[in-house]
C-alpha cells in the first residue's frame, strides 16, 4: 500500500544528512537565517512570524545534535512499494510519485550541497511547450530555501520556499534597492506600506510573482551559450569560491536575458512591479556585470518606456555572453593543460580581480 508518510521520512533522513554535512559550508549569519527558515517552514508559520528566541534556539540546539549523530552516514536508497531507488533518481521516483499526486526533488546545488524535497503537486500545466509543476505543501524540505528548480526539463516551482525567499529578500533589502522596492509595492497599490499592509498583501504578491521563477527557468533551460554540462564541470572544479559565485551569475544572467527568459517575459507582460523587484533584489555580482539594468530603470520609473528595458537586457546579454565564453575558453585551455591553477589565476586576473572589491 502507498503510504506517504513512510517516504515522507526517508526523504527527511537524506535532508538531515545533508545538511549534516554541509552546514559548515555557510557563516555563521547565513546558517542562522537558513536554519531560521527551516523552523518556520517545519513550525508551518508565515514568513513573518518570529517566534521566542529561547524557543528557536532550543529547537536549534536539538537540530545540531541531531546532525553531529547523522556525520558518518551515507543517504539512504528511498523504498517506494517495495522499489529501491538511488536518491538522486529523480525522474524514476517521480514516475511513481506523480500519479499520487507528489513531487520529489534530488540534486546539487550552491558549492555542490546535496538538496531534497517532497511536495504536493498544487497544478500542472505547459508553458512555452514545457512541463511546469506548482507545488504545495511540503512535507520534506532541507536548509535550501530554493524558490524554483527544473529537472529533466521539467519546472518545479515550489511555493512555500518561494514565499519565504521573497520575505526574506523584502525584509533584508540592501539601501541601494530600497527605492526599486518602494516603486514596486506602490504599482501593487501600497503607497506608503505598514509591515501589516505587506503582510495582508503578501500572499497575492507571492502568488503573482510566481511566473518570473518560471520563466528564469525557461531562460536557463534554453540557453545555448553556456553549455550546462560544461557549466557543472567548472562548478565541480571550483566549488565554494568566487570563480563558482561569478560562473553561477553569468549563468543565471544568460537565463534571465536570453529571449526565452525573465526578462523579456517582463517587458511582454508590461510587468512593471516585477521589473522592480527584479532590480531591488540584485546580487552584488550582477550588479557589476548588468548595470545597464539599474541605469535602465532608474528612467524607466519616470517615463514607463519599455525600450529602455528592452535596450539595457539587449546590451546585457552581449556583455554576459562574452563573459561567458571568455570562461569556457580559458576552462578548455587550462583542462588540456591539465592545470585548473593556471585556470584560477586567469579568471581571477581576468574578471574577479575588478569585480571583488
Amino acid at each position: 500500500m502507498f503510504k506517504i508518510e513512510d517516504i515522507t521520512g526517508q526523504v527527511l533522513t537524506n535532508c538531515d544528512i545533508a545538511d549534516s554535512h554541509h552546514a559548515g559550508l555557510y557563516s555563521i549569519c547565513g546558517l542562522a537565517l537558513r536554519l531560521r527558515d527551516l523552523y518556520k517552514w517545519e513550525k508551518g508559520l508565515d514568513p513573518w512570524v518570529e517566534k521566542d528566541p529561547s524557543e528557536v534556539l532550543k529547537w536549534i540546539g536539538d537540530k545540531e545534535e541531531k546532525w553531529e549523530k547523522l556525520l558518518e552516514k551515507e543517504f539512504g536508497n528511498i523504498t517506494i512499494l517495495g522499489r529501491r531507488f538511488d536518491p538522486f533518481d529523480v525522474t524514476e521516483i517521480n514516475a511513481v510519485l506523480e500519479p499520487h499526486g507528489f513531487i520529489y526533488g534530488g540534486g546539487y546545488a550552491r558549492s555542490l550541497k546535496p538538496t531534497f524535497f517532497l511536495a504536493s503537486i498544487k497544478e500542472k500545466k505547459e508553458v512555452d511547450g514545457y512541463t511546469v509543476f506548482i507545488l504545495g505543501h511540503e512535507l520534506a524540505r532541507d536548509l535550501l530555501t530554493i524558490p524554483a528548480l527544473s529537472q529533466d526539463n521539467c519546472i518545479f516551482v515550489r511555493q512555500e520556499p518561494a514565499k519565504l525567499f521573497l520575505w526574506d529578500q523584502i525584509f533584508y533589502i540592501k539601501k541601494s534597492g530600497r527605492d526599486a522596492l518602494k516603486f514596486a509595492f506602490e504599482i501593487y497599490g501600497l503607497k506608503d506600506p505598514t509591515p501589516k499592509e505587506v503582510q495582508r498583501n503578501f500572499d497575492r504578491i507571492a502568488v503573482d510573482e510566481t511566473n518570473k521563477y518560471i520563466y528564469h527557468e525557461l531562460g536557463e533551460i534554453q540557453d545555448t551559450v553556456f553549455d550546462r554540462h560544461l557549466w557543472r564541470e567548472i562548478i565541480a572544479a571550483f566549488p565554494h569560491t568566487p570563480i563558482e559565485l561569478l560562473v553561477r551569475t553569468v549563468k543565471d544572467l544568460l537565463a534571465d536575458t536570453n529571449e526565452y527568459g525573465t526578462l523579456p517575459y517582463l517587458t511582454r507582460e508590461r510587468k512593471k512591479a516585477s521589473l522592480a523587484f527584479y532590480v531591488a533584489f540584485l546580487e552584488s555580482f550582477t550588479k557589476e556585470i548588468f548595470p545597464q539594468i539599474i541605469e535602465a530603470f532608474q528612467k524607466f520609473t519616470h517615463t514607463y518606456d519599455w525600450r529602455l528595458i528592452e535596450q539595457a537586457v539587449a546590451e546585457g546579454h552581449h556583455t554576459v555572453k562574452s563573459y561567458a565564453e571568455a570562461i569556457i575558453r580559458i576552462y578548455r585551455r587550462g583542462k588540456a593543460k591539465n592545470d585548473m591553477k593556471w585556470v584560477e589565476h586567469e579568471i581571477t586576473q581576468r574578471f574577479l580581480s575588478t569585480l571583488v572589491r
